[in-house]
């Protein structure tokens, strides 16, 4: 890995001579990684193979589901279960204890969604998730924009909050939860917004615009950590963004990297771990720093 520096705030957050360690390999196409606290091991994606694995340190890579519906984005609810973005049926499932797999959002006032990509879940237990259209999947859209969503489990209720997006991908908080970042593939840059007490956002603008000549790859996968620091993937690696949206250091990695998360595994007391899935592989890399809880 190749460490590339624009302020020295970056070493507060690596650990001096870190390195990526490769993890496991031979994936069609890694993604949507997402860190269980309950049990200590990481979930994430092979879209091209339609497969959702866990890796943990005690038990290595496994299986967790297949066919998995074509999933990319994952995240965990406040109770451990499961959220999968599964492009092929186009909707986000959910994983109950007992492994039953429950259609949790699938239209949109009458209208099947696009082609869910990345989803999160706030502190109240409200999901937010991307929703652009993929030609790729030959199927005829219904909904006319590619929205970015809230959705309530108590309620049931799913609003756009966001819908003038090219093609929105990647979704995190801020540590307060006071602001949520959103990235477009298409566009190259990272948008934040105020996020106000009923969950919609307000006074949008542009966080940062991703150097197209830094190398292969586009904005994806995002994740914040608990200093408000933002890590994206994007052109050339993984982006590390002040929260001022100063760019303090990008990471280089030998394939396209192309989601991220954080983790706490036993083995990482001091800092923590930040999983990485790219293009084959899921590396991990060691931080100073845990990710926004």
């Amino acid at each position: 890995m190749k460490i590339i520096r624009y302020s020295d705030r970056l070493d507060e957050l690596l650990v001096p001579g870190t390195t990526a360690q490769k993890l496991v390999s031979g994936f069609g196409f890694a993604e949507g990684p997402a860190w269980c606290p309950h049990t200590d091991r990481l979930y994430f994606t092979d879209f091209m193979n339609y497969r959702i694995y866990t890796w943990s340190e005690a038990h290595g890579v496994q299986v967790f589901r297949e066919p998995s519906g074509r999933a990319v984005g994952l995240a965990l609810d406040a109770e451990g279960r499961l959220l999968s973005c599964e492009t092929e049926p186009r909707r986000i499932s959910r994983t109950e204890k007992d492994g039953t797999v429950t259609p949790l959002i699938t239209h949109y006032q009458g209208m099947r969604i696009n082609n869910t990509n990345d989803v999160i879940v706030k502190k109240d237990g409200s999901v937010y998730f991307t929703d652009p259209y993929s030609t790729a999947l030959g199927a005829p859209r219904d909904l006319p924009f590619n929205g970015v969503y809230r959705y309530e489990p108590w309620s049931g209720t799913l609003s756009v909050i966001a819908d003038d997006f090219n093609r929105p991908n990647g979704l995190a908080f801020s540590p307060d939860e006071s602001l949520l970042y959103v990235d477009d593939t298409n566009e190259q840059n990272v948008r934040v917004y105020e996020v106000a007490s009923d969950g919609s956002l307000h006074s949008g603008r542009l966080f940062a615009q991703l150097d197209t000549s830094a190398g292969p790859g586009a904005a994806d996968g995002m994740k914040v950590d608990e200093r408000g620091n933002v890590y994206v993937t994007g052109p050339g690696g993984i982006w590390i963004l002040a929260p001022s949206g100063e760019t303090l250091g990008r990471m280089e990695l030998p394939e396209v990297a192309a989601n991220l998360c954080f983790g706490t595994p036993p083995a990482s007391p001091l800092g923590s771990t930040l999983f990485i899935t790219a293009s084959s592989s899921l590396y991990s890399v060691k931080l100073r720093v845990r990710g926004a809880i």
